[in-house]
């Protein structure tokens, strides 16, 4: 499976102040295994391996997914992890977590 993606983060789930595991969170370009379309988010599972050189990520479900152009690096808590897996971007998830009049439950 090979699923392209544009607008990535390589995002570390932190509970406790310990690393849980990191995922890979981005926008599609094009996705060969069709559980995609074009234009979605999408949220992997675990990342087991980084190819930085060539551009490549795999996961612990063994999807590989191609990043494009320049990426980031985030962290979330644990607890906000639905929210991630549930489309909001780790920008959003920052900007929800300092919010006065918005709380994660």
């Amino acid at each position: 499976m090979n699923t392209v993606i544009k607008d990535w983060v390589i995002v570390s789930v932190i509970d406790d102040g310990l690393l849980v595991g990191k995922v890979l969170w981005g926008i599609v370009i094009d996705d060969m295994s069709c559980r995609f379309f074009k234009d979605d988010y999408v949220c992997s599972s675990e990342i087991v391996n980084i190819h930085s050189y060539k551009q490549l990520i795999k996961t612990s479900g063994g999807s590989l997914y191609q990043i494009i152009g320049d990426g980031h690096r985030a962290e979330i808590k644990f607890e906000e992890f639905e929210l991630l897996r549930h489309g909001f971007n780790p920008q959003q998830i920052k900007e929800l977590r300092e919010s006065p009049y918005l709380k994660v439950h």
